[in-house]
């Protein structure tokens, strides 16, 4: 697929497309082959500020809008989304490297969050309160934080979007959205998407760029909420700023998850539950299974099998079928990933398979790695305790339960986690242990609108998903009426 020439690259600012200033630029590439892709807006300061202030002029009409309209909206905009899946996966495919089969998956799955969540938006209804005194009525209303920052990564735009796009609008906020500058494309779509849903001019803004332009975004003291997905540091960053502002922030950052293979596990379900885990979409999101802890009895086989497959691996063009994984998301990814595969060697780590970027019949000018094994580490090694985000896989053995759940959770992370296990008893005694915010069990990878996500520890905070989700764009007022009719005395606090 080529990429349309007539693909809008341009912002939405309070429903207009501002041209493009060529002197602030910034070009996407294809990760597939280095091919050129565009040109989007790195936006200044002051384009940034239009675009909170025209989310906030049309949030005084938007927080009026009924629940049942809002959710109308939004099933316009799934139908949209349903109606032009092929062509947004290829546009996401091209722009981030995924496989076509994944993010055709992936555009269906932000239709059936926006689905899901406008199901709540006419739900959002407070309680009545019974207070001591009798002559009192006290009845709380949930009402909208304002306007809302939704800053996504690279790695799974639409979906990540979704995820924070779709609680933000049922909760009848307006919201400004920075995509990452590596893949932009399918976000900048939705300019074209909202519109012909039918929403509102300023209910849905997009800006993109650079440093200048998430400083401006997060450090608006005009904002409600924050929602930030991405690397540790930019989020501790993130959290500073807004810190100062005292806007509060839902951060969804790495991980370092452990999927954990016990002596009575389905070896046919786990070999490939673990191989998914780090090697779908190439290793790079944020629940990759990364360390794989293996039981003693059945680690030198059960790694030898994940090993094997891993070698099996067909690497190439992501948008053809026979593609079992595609190529980094950019140049310096690759060089980031390859640069960790050289530091766990250098620790003593044995390499089992894989380990370097050259991949027989990838596509030319591609950011490939090749699929990674690693045996005998360390668990207190950097690659046992660094995010890579790429298909590299730690692997570690343990001998009782207890050593197992202390490895998994001897990281400064807590994301994601994974038990491969028959023994119901042992799998709810392990995932009350794991310090992490999922748990899957004889499974991995598995997402639903219903159910909530996010991390711990310096996975961050808040989430994503489920009925929770829409309280991070919600703020509760109390609302306290005297019945009676006495005339009180103005210097008594009545309690």
């Amino acid at each position: 697929m080529t990429i349309p020439t007539t693909l809008d690259t341009r912002m939405l600012i309070g429903g207009r497309r501002p041209e493009i200033d060529p002197a602030r630029t910034l070009n996407v590439t294809s990760p597939i082959d280095g091919a050129h892709l565009g040109t989007i807006a790195d936006a200044s300061a002051e384009q940034v500020r239009d675009a909170i202030g025209a989310a906030e002029a049309a949030f005084a009409s938007w927080r009026r809008v009924p629940g049942v309209e809002r959710a109308r909206l939004m099933h316009r905009l799934a139908d949209i989304l349903e109606r032009d899946a092929e062509s947004l996966a290829q546009l996401e495919t091209r722009d981030n490297g995924k496989l076509l089969r994944e993010t055709r998956t992936q555009a269906r799955f932000a239709a059936r969050n926006y689905r899901f969540f406008a199901g709540l938006a006419d739900k959002l209804h407070g309680a009545t309160i019974p207070l001591d005194a009798w002559d009192t009525f006290d009845y709380t209303r949930r009402e909208p934080v304002g306007v809302a920052a939704l800053i996504t990564a690279w790695n799974s735009p639409m979906q990540l979007l979704a995820n924070k796009l779709a609680p933000a609008l049922a909760a009848g906020c307006t919201v400004v959205i920075k995509p990452s500058e590596i893949a932009p494309l399918t976000t900048l779509k939705l300019a074209e998407i909202v519109s012909e849903a039918g929403f509102p001019e300023g209910v849905v803004n997009i800006v993109t760029g650079g440093a200048e332009a998430g400083v401006a975004l997060t450090a608006d003291p005009r904002l409600g909420r924050i929602s930030f997905t991405g690397s540790v540091g930019v989020g501790q960053a993130i959290q500073r700023t807004a810190t100062e502002a005292l806007v509060p922030v839902t951060l969804e950052l790495g991980g370092k998850s452990a999927n954990i293979v016990f002596d009575d596990a389905d070896l046919e379900r786990a070999v490939p539950g673990a191989v998914a885990g780090i090697f779908a979409a190439g290793g790079q999101t944020c629940i990759a299974g990364s360390r794989l802890l293996v039981h003693d009895s059945i680690h030198d086989e059960f790694v030898a099998r994940v090993a094997d497959v891993a070698r099996g691996i067909v690497l190439g063009d992501p948008r053809a079928e026979a593609t079992q994984m595609g190529p980094v998301a950019s140049e310096l990814q690759r060089e980031r990933i390859l640069a960790r595969i050289d530091e766990a060697l250098a620790d003593g780590s044995r390499l089992l398979t894989g380990g370097t970027g050259a991949v027989a019949g990838a596509v030319e000018g591609g950011f490939f790695v090749q699929p990674t094994v690693f045996a005998d580490v360390d668990p207190a090694s950097p690659l046992a305790q660094q995010e890579v985000f790429g298909p590299v896989l730690a692997t570690h053995r343990f001998s009782t339960e207890e050593e197992a759940i202390e490895i998994a959770n001897g990281t400064e992370y807590g994301l994601a986690s994974g038990i491969w296990s028959r023994d119901v008893t042992r799998v709810h005694r392990v995932a009350r242990e794991l310090v992490a915010g999922t748990v899957w069990v004889n499974t991995y990878r598995y997402s639903a609108a219903q159910a909530p996500f996010g991390g711990v520890k310096k996975s961050g905070h808040g989430r994503e998903r489920g009925v929770e989700a829409i309280d991070e764009y919600l703020r509760t007022k109390n609302v306290l009426i005297d019945l009676s009719e006495d005339i009180r005395d103005p210097f008594a606090i009545k309690a």
